[in-house]
């Protein structure tokens, strides 16, 4: 773990031409080692919180002094400084932020001088883990710092935005409490069973941890869309040769993309495209017909789609419905098992020789299946809502939902302990067993905030971060 008795320094906006460009630091001299670099008509370790002062930026001195004298030093930039004072700040530190020119000269220049001055460069993440560090933030929210930065859609955006408000914490906070109550009430009659006539897990309280499985559930019913949502979604289009993949690949794109002909195998390598779909960024794969060939470049396209499917979130099977399936539909319906699919039965301007429910019985799933024509624009729109709802967007959890796979997992422990608890409780076991379950799921439910998560976690979590943030 770094040491936050230093005052850290970063550019904190992106590189290359711009209106304006800002360094940050933060720690306790803060102040002092800003007024080293800072020319103005007050010194900033004595202004007052929460103000500006225009000034210039300059190489440090070798001592503080009064600034104003400081007339011939190597200037750096027109600046203004920004000053928040401890504990009012993003770190909970003293902060000054100087915003010079844009550009990448000029901010680095700055930095240059702050750290000659003083300053360490800070680590990608470094300024929100300190925020993290000093109760500023849960690290629900400290994540939801670097999602709300990459955010690709509107949706993922306002959803990055409900954690960063406290959101995500307070649902689980919420969960907390009420699994604490039940641990306090289980180890209070285990203190004292003879008060309470040596029952140590009344009713009420296995109706509790019930209700807290029950929720604990339906928020983990949000993650796959969440995690869709932050990360983005893959969907492969995948069938055997000349269904038409390519042809609904730019059908669904509404543009010329992929190269569609009348020759089976045209396609060798996977073509992908970005689309958004009901909020979610979708990257639609056109990809090689999965079929046995002896075409060593051809067999490498295969290769690629196989690859392409097993990464797929959803996966989109394209059928030709003007021919009678064949033993390769087969095969691709028994690799598909298993898997979140969705069908396009495609060619249905034409005779159709494929019933929906043909497809439904082979993929044993109620997949959905719906009838398209890439080359007349048939059905496109059912198909984008058929998908939207295979990747979950239907459900909305637009308030709270569980956007990281760390969530996911200790949530699911969380469960899995309640569980424990619940069953114990059912074949009359001592109340020392429940509790200790119970306190197995309050310790996986408060990793999601970061009690008791170790620096290992915190150093991965944050590694990922930009510099300055």
């Amino acid at each position: 773990m770094l040491s936050i008795d230093d005052t850290i320094a970063a550019i904190a906006t992106a590189t290359g031409p711009a209106g304006l460009a800002v360094l940050r630091l933060s720690g306790r001299e803060a102040m002092a080692i800003a007024d080293r670099v800072f020319l103005g008509r007050v010194a900033l370790s004595s202004a007052p919180s929460h103000t500006l002062h225009h000034g210039w930026a300059a190489w440090p001195i070798a001592t503080p002094q009064d600034p104003a004298k400081e007339t011939k030093r190597r200037r750096l930039d027109e600046v203004v400084a920004a000053l928040f004072r401890a504990p009012r700040s993003y770190t909970r530190e003293n902060v000054v932020e100087l915003s010079c020119h844009g550009g990448d000269r000029s901010a680095r220049r700055i930095l240059s001088a702050v750290t000659a001055a003083g300053a360490r460069l800070a680590e990608p993440g470094e300024f929100t883990l300190r925020a993290f560090l000093h109760g500023r933030i849960d690290l629900t929210q400290a994540e939801a710092v670097a999602d709300l930065i990459h955010a690709a859609t509107e949706r993922a955006h306002d959803l990055a935005l409900t954690q960063l408000g406290g959101d995500l914490r307070r649902r689980i906070d919420a969960l907390a409490d009420r699994v604490a109550d039940a641990v306090a009430e289980v180890e209070a009659r285990v203190d004292f069973a003879e008060d309470v006539g040596g029952i140590e897990v009344p009713p009420h309280v296995v109706r509790a941890i019930a209700e807290v499985d029950q929720d604990l559930s339906a928020l983990l019913a949000s993650a796959p869309y969440g995690r869709a949502l932050r990360e983005g979604a893959r969907v492969p289009l995948v069938g055997r040769p000349n269904v038409g993949k390519s042809s609904l690949f730019n059908a669904l794109l509404g543009e010329e993309r992929a190269i569609v002909t009348a020759m089976p195998g045209t396609t060798r390598d996977r073509v992908s495209e970005a689309i958004e779909l009901s909020g979610l960024h979708v990257t639609l794969s056109d990809t090689a017909g999965l079929r046995e060939t002896a075409d060593p470049v051809e067999a490498i396209g295969v290769g690629l789609a196989e690859r392409a499917l097993d990464a797929g979130t959803v996966v989109m099977w394209v059928v030709d419905g003007s021919q009678s399936l064949e033993a390769a539909d087969h095969r691709i319906a028994r690799r598909l098992k298993g898997r979140k699919v969705v069908t396009a039965l495609n060619k249905c301007d034409q005779e159709s020789r494929v019933a929906p429910a043909d497809l439904t019985a082979l993929l044993e799933d109620q997949a959905p299946v719906v009838p398209v024509s890439a080359a007349r624009g048939d059905g496109l729109e059912a198909l984008r809502v058929a998908l939207a709802a295979r990747l979950g967007a239907e459900s909305r959890y637009d308030d709270v939902a569980i956007t990281h796979p760390r969530h996911a997992e200790a949530l699911e422990r969380a469960r899995e302990a309640l569980r424990r608890a619940a069953t114990a409780a059912a074949a009359e076991e001592p109340g020392e067993i429940v509790a200790l379950e119970l306190r197995e799921s309050l310790a996986a439910i408060g990793e999601v905030t970061g009690q008791g998560v170790g620096e290992d976690l915190l150093d991965r979590i944050f590694s990922r971060f930009c510099i300055g943030k």
